[in-house]
């Protein structure tokens, strides 16, 4: 790979994949996943000018060609998506098209495969030194499996981006999703593959979708130990999602020294998204990118992709999460007591109406106990982490008296 050409702490030349197009990705008027979260976060993002960077290049994301979306998709697959696009009244159940849970609607397969354009465009410039981060925060796909629609996910754009990666010789990547539901489909896609390490920090399967994501799924064969799960109580707070992220994936990730770091930022783990159980902020959200960031640069010469995910808070958490993400990547940050510029707030109210956060974080105290300070095994948290490091720790050389 072509070496980063940025140091340490210095802002990366970075690509934000953005265009209008992204908004056809819609399910209707009434399904959580309303396409006015990527547009208000691409106005925060203007907002702050974090477009307008030096070392910001904004390049629309292009519908992906079959060859692409190939490297995970079947071809009858890809086929089976069209098939709905053309007839959106058909149901294609075992592809899980056309159903409650991801409806079909007119060129789904045009506006899906967009958003695998994003990720594949942003591996692309990292492959040829033309950027060193990217995001699409339009994408982060990540129930969608190779031949199988789920949780309103078609198309898997993260999985496409790292096995492009794969196929141009990168030989490690790691791939950490921060997202409230359990990232199934990428580890299902990866899982019997050693060069990839998935990780995945989300709310316990035994009370939200999917209903995978146990600490006992590992990985297969030659990729035992590859695949990480934590599953959270449901409704774990900041200091038990920092805790835990920080016990599990700084370790991982510096045993494993991936060569580009993947994540998957989906902000449903909020407090106020109405979709999961978790009680996490904006700040704690924030904090996570920060982390990864840093890991990044220290692992990885800097090389991250980053994408969205799920987050069905539109009109408030979806945009300031994602801005902040944005601001990291590209060498930016925008602080949690920064005021949320007026024209916005005003944009939401008139276009939305929906009284738009003040600020950008919430005002909370962000604090959590570093898994150095000890393991309290009547804590619900503790006892989820020790599950966790029990099963995968040993096989990379670390907690090694789980042998």
């Amino acid at each position: 790979m072509t070496p980063a050409t940025s140091g340490p702490g210095a802002p990366h030349p970075t690509r934000l994949f953005w265009g209008p197009a992204l908004l056809e990705y819609d399910f209707g008027p009434h399904h959580p996943m309303h396409p006015s979260r990527l547009e208000l976060t691409h106005r925060l993002v203007q907002e702050f000018g974090l477009d307008r960077r030096a070392n910001v290049t904004v390049e629309a994301p292009e519908v992906a060609p079959d060859d692409v979306l190939r490297l995970v998709h079947p071809q009858h697959y890809l086929d089976s998506v069209r098939a709905v696009g053309a007839d959106p009244s058909l149901e294609i159940p075992e592809c899980g098209l056309g159903t409650e849970d991801t409806p079909a609607f007119p060129r789904v397969h045009e506006a899906s495969a967009r958003l695998v354009g994003g990720t594949y465009q942003g591996a692309a410039a990292l492959l040829a030194g033309d950027a060193v981060r990217a995001v699409n925060f339009g994408g982060g796909m990540h129930h969608a499996h190779a031949e199988r629609a789920s949780g309103f996910c078609i198309y898997n754009d993260c999985a496409v981006g790292i096995q492009h990666l794969l196929e141009q010789g990168v030989r490690r990547v790691a791939y950490v999703d921060v997202d409230g539901h359990h990232g199934d489909g990428t580890q299902s896609i990866f899982y019997d593959d050693p060069r990839v390490l998935t990780i995945s920090l989300h709310e316990t399967g035994l009370a939200l979708f999917p209903g995978t994501g146990f600490a006992n799924e590992t990985g297969r064969g030659a990729s035992e130990g590859y695949a990480v799960n934590v599953a959270m109580p449901a409704t774990a707070d900041d200091a038990m999602w920092l805790r835990a992220f920080d016990a599990v994936v700084p370790p991982l990730l510096r045993q494993f020294a991936p060569e580009v770091l993947v994540s998957q930022h989906g902000c449903d783990s909020h407090f106020a998204d109405p979709l999961t159980h978790l009680r996490v902020s904006v700040d704690a959200q924030r904090q996570t990118a920060v982390a990864l960031s840093g890991l990044a640069d220290e692992l990885c010469e800097g090389r991250w992709i980053a994408t969205g995910g799920g987050g069905y808070n539109c009109h408030d958490v979806v945009p300031r999460s994602w801005t902040h993400l944005v601001a990291i990547a590209a060498g930016h940050p925008v602080d949690v007591g920064a005021a949320v510029p007026q024209p916005w707030r005003d944009h939401v109210r008139e276009h939305y109406g929906a009284e738009a956060p003040r600020v950008m974080g919430d005002e909370v105290d962000l604090w959590w106990r570093s898994w150095e300070v000890g393991f309290d095994p009547n804590d619900e948290t503790d006892r989820t982490i020790m599950a966790t490091r029990k099963e995968v720790f040993p096989q990379w050389g670390l907690d090694p008296w789980f042998d």
